[in-house]
């Protein structure tokens, strides 16, 4: 057997096989963390927390759940926003209702309730598949749309179906500030990441991935791949649940049906299609590319010292955000997550040339 020390090499072939990332890759996550939840705080601004640090980090957790149905399990699904929704309304209803109930609970609780609904509306994936399924999870979208906006139990007896979230406080401490919001987005964003991350590697990823290759093929060396899809369609709803509830009790505070209707679900797909599927790390860049990119060309016309109207620049800003979508798509359709593994692999190699 040959050993080797030198370059990013193992101590054996065995070794360099295993799934694990290398050490580099561990303490670059590490580092990120300390910065994140260590640094950040004493140097973000408002304007940054507000408008896109707590944005980017509820959408990642949401593009998250989602590449979970779509990436690792290859079931394509329009009705994201819907579920989203859902873990929304639950959270509010579980607040306005039980109001003792501690908030952490809540957020989990209306992440079960999502559950709940998205294995229902998974049903139909045992059955059929592609644009299909597609279509079936789009009608999911709208019947969930359409029951927030027509059903008053929902929103509390609201005249208009605007409702708002209650002050927030875990265990005493009030979550008021744009710092407090940050840090409570960020501990469940980390905490949820882990667990996708675990769940991709463990048996249940497995089977999620042999049966979006070919359910047939895994089908005849055990796997059950209605388990799986179902297995699937719940985890990713709960992930979603969660990422709805978030959204409107810390970054919207007030909120009605459309902040949750198919725009949405379609641009939670944008980012998981841009970020990478089957990736976790694709998740959060496709949900910064979405988030970041329209932020900077809202503001490039001012920079060039062109002076456009408000409607102008709208019109500007989603004609070039559009063509980067499909000129990104051409040049790499495995997102930026293989861009950042080919980066990965070029410094690893760069000094030991073979």
């Amino acid at each position: 057997m040959i050993y080797r020390e030198a370059g990013q090499f193992k101590t054996t072939y065995a070794s360099d096989q295993q799934l694990f990332p290398i050490l580099q890759d561990r303490v670059f996550v590490i580092g990120f963390l300390v910065f994140a939840f260590g640094v950040m705080p004493f140097i973000g601004t408002e304007y940054l927390f507000r408008a896109i640090l707590v944005p980017f980090l509820i959408l990642s957790l949401a593009a998250l759940g989602l590449n979970i149905l779509v990436g690792y399990c290859g079931q394509v699904s329009l009705g994201t926003g819907g579920f989203m929704a859902i873990g929304a309304y639950a959270a509010y209803n579980l607040a306005v209702r039980v109001p003792d109930l501690n908030l952490i609970v809540i957020f989990l609780l209306a992440g079960a309730c999502s559950t709940v609904v998205g294995a229902l509306f998974g049903i139909p994936s045992l059955r059929i598949k592609g644009f299909y399924l597609a279509v079936a999870t789009l009608a999911a979208q709208f019947f969930i749309d359409w029951m927030f906006a027509r059903i008053k139990w929902f929103t509390h007896d609201s005249p208009s179906g605007n409702v708002s979230a209650p002050p927030l406080q875990v265990f005493g401490f009030p979550i008021e500030s744009p710092e407090a919001k940050y840090l409570f987005v960020l501990a469940f964003v980390c905490v949820f990441a882990l667990v996708a991350r675990n769940l991709a590697r463990g048996a249940i990823g497995r089977a999620w991935m042999a049966t979006r290759d070919m359910d047939v093929a895994a089908e005849v060396i055990g796997i059950r791949p209605m388990a799986a899809k179902l297995s699937a369609f719940a985890v990713s709803s709960f992930f979603v649940g969660v990422a709805g509830a978030l959204w409107a009790f810390v970054y919207l505070g007030s909120w009605e049906p459309l902040a949750f209707d198919v725009n949405r679900s379609f641009q939670l797909l944008f980012m998981i299609i841009i970020g990478g599927l089957g990736s976790i790390l694709g998740s959060f860049l496709g949900a910064a590319f979405i988030v970041v990119l329209p932020l900077v060309l809202n503001q490039v016309p001012g920079w060039l010292g062109v002076h456009m109207s408000t409607a102008t620049v709208s019109h500007v800003e989603a004609m070039v955000f559009g063509a980067l979508i499909v000129f990104f798509l051409i040049v790499e359709p495995r997102g930026l997550a293989r861009l950042w593994a080919i980066g990965k692999e070029k410094l690893r190699l760069w000094p030991f040339p073979h």
